[in-house]
């Protein structure tokens, strides 16, 4: 079975190829830069970093491109606020941007264009518009789409005219439907968008046929994402809250334009916090640094809470989730730490002293994780693949009585781990720097909850201590001078650690 991607304009998961058959085109829409980078805009960056890396898993060529917003009504609003000018605070927010997403790793697209760069590619798509009759101007000197004149407008969101016409408002800096004020010249109807808005005092302007003014927002994705993958392209994603208004008259413009455009379109869910929308008036604005501390400042804790949960589904950020996170990230960075410590076998050594029945079931775990990505890409269920191999390669060395048929085994497990946490999830897939310092210690505050639990009697408790150090690859045995630990035989030597 090849990839399969769910398709928000057909409602369906449906299979995916790209057009050439060798070179995925995809367009996601990146960030408007105002203000510092929060937890949802990683969650989106991340999402389409780990399917631009699984397109490369399977063999494609990837051109991403990732536009950058940066003019802007929330732009102006922070430059009044701070007294910055608009370009300064795009510049300094755009820097902060990238600076973020370094740091955890996020990789960053073929192209990142900004929308003041691509001023005249919106200009011309505009005037297209107006000359085949799919636009007017007004007597101000703005420009609108006419939705009524494009046939398909709803098909993206799934809602009819008459739906569209009963939400319908004036955007911020729209003069409202015949304003008197104007002599009956503004917004022919509620539901045409601005792709031109004339200048205002203060604000950034630019040369028109219209006059000085400056692009509506959901005109630069259509030109930008049609100048650099062509008229039809693989791939237009970005978050659900898109879907409508944005994506809906990115899809009217072009194709209005007579550009077939984005054939996938994929939306990745929303992020709550604690069940709220995410808010500064609430309180709840969880940026990316302060999401990284609760995380031990490891981006591999918060990626892997991410990937938990599937791409269109919502997810809530809340201190359980993130311990669950990070408690499943120690494993595996347990199980990668004990393999490091077997002996150093060859590709050779390792096909030798590796047996038949192990690597099969090592294999069909590794089927199973590219079933789960090709399905959808179900990253819940090709992280449960990778359990499966940490669980299965823990329990199966205890019972290989040979040191060789173990360390290869447990070789051969870890490489094809590292492989996917590294290639596809963009983790370190490395031993951390301290890492064993760190473990030592988390060792340390296990053993004393152990004993704190034994000495009240809670011998449930106790029990399900020394399971969880089990799963690590630790064993602690109850001695008249104290626990005493040491690691499993079949994971790495018997060095016992001894507890003060």
């Amino acid at each position: 079975m090849g990839m399969r991607l769910h398709n928000t304009l057909t409602r369906k998961v449906e299979a995916f190829a790209p057009m050439d058959g060798r070179t995925v085109r995809m367009y996601v829409c990146g960030p408007t830069v105002y203000d510092e980078p929060h937890i949802g805009h990683a969650r989106s960056a991340y999402i389409f970093d780990v399917l631009r890396r699984y397109f490369q898993y399977k063999g494609f060529t990837v051109n991403f491109v990732r536009n950058v917003t940066d003019v802007d009504d929330k732009i102006i609003h922070k430059a009044r606020e701070t007294g910055e000018s608009p370009e300064a605070v795009a510049k300094r927010c755009l820097a902060r941007y990238h600076e973020t997403m370094d740091r955890l790793g996020i990789g960053r697209p073929t192209r990142e264009p900004l929308a003041t760069g691509h001023i005249d590619e919106m200009i011309n798509c505009i005037s297209q518009l107006v000359v085949n009759g799919s636009a007017y101007e007004t007597k101000t000197g703005d420009v609108y789409f006419a939705v009524r004149k494009f046939p398909g407008y709803g098909k993206l969101s799934n809602r009819s005219i008459d739906e569209l016409q009963a939400g319908a408002r004036v955007e911020p800096g729209e003069h409202p439907v015949h304003s008197e004020a104007l002599g009956g010249a503004g917004k022919q109807d509620p539901l045409d968008f601005a792709l031109w808005k004339a200048a205002k005092p203060d604000e950034p302007a630019w040369k028109s046929p219209w006059g000085k003014g400056r692009p509506g927002w959901h005109i630069e994705c259509s030109a930008m994402s049609t100048k650099y993958l062509g008229d039809e392209f693989d791939i237009h994603g970005g978050g659900v809250d898109l879907v409508f208004p944005h994506h809906e008259n990115e899809i009217a413009q072009a194709q209005a334009a007579g550009k077939k455009f984005a054939r996938c379109w994929i939306h990745n869910g929303l992020l709550t916090v604690n069940g709220e929308k995410m808010s500064k008036s609430l309180g709840n604005f969880i940026t990316v640094d302060k999401a990284l501390e609760e995380c031990e400042n490891d981006p591999d804790h918060l990626k892997l809470f991410f990937l938990l949960s599937h791409y269109r589904s919502p997810v809530d950020y809340n201190p359980f989730a993130l311990k669950t996170a990070s408690g499943m990230m120690r494993r595996i960075d347990f199980f990668l730490l004990h393999a490091a410590e077997t002996p150093t076998l060859s590709e050779q050594e390792i096909a030798r002293n590796l047996l038949r029945d192990h690597k099969e079931q090592i294999d069909k775990e590794i089927q199973n994780f590219n079933k789960a990505m090709d399905s959808d890409l179900n990253t819940p269920m090709a992280l449960a693949a990778i359990f499966e191999i940490i669980g299965y390669t823990n329990q199966v060395t205890i019972s290989l009585p040979k040191a060789e048929n173990q360390a290869a085994l447990f070789r051969y497990s870890a490489e094809r781990i590292k492989q996917l946490v590294q290639q596809v999830f963009g983790m370190s897939g490395n031993i951390k720097l301290g890492l064993e310092d760190k473990i030592k210690r988390e060792v340390d505050v296990l053993v004393q909850k152990r004993e704190g639990a034994r000495r009240g009697g809670d011998y449930k408790k106790a029990d399900q201590i020394r399971n969880e150090l089990l799963s690590r690859g630790i064993v602690i045995e109850d001695t008249p001078r104290g626990p005493k630990l040491r690691k499993q035989q079949s994971i790495a030597s018997d060095t016992t650690i001894e507890q003060p």
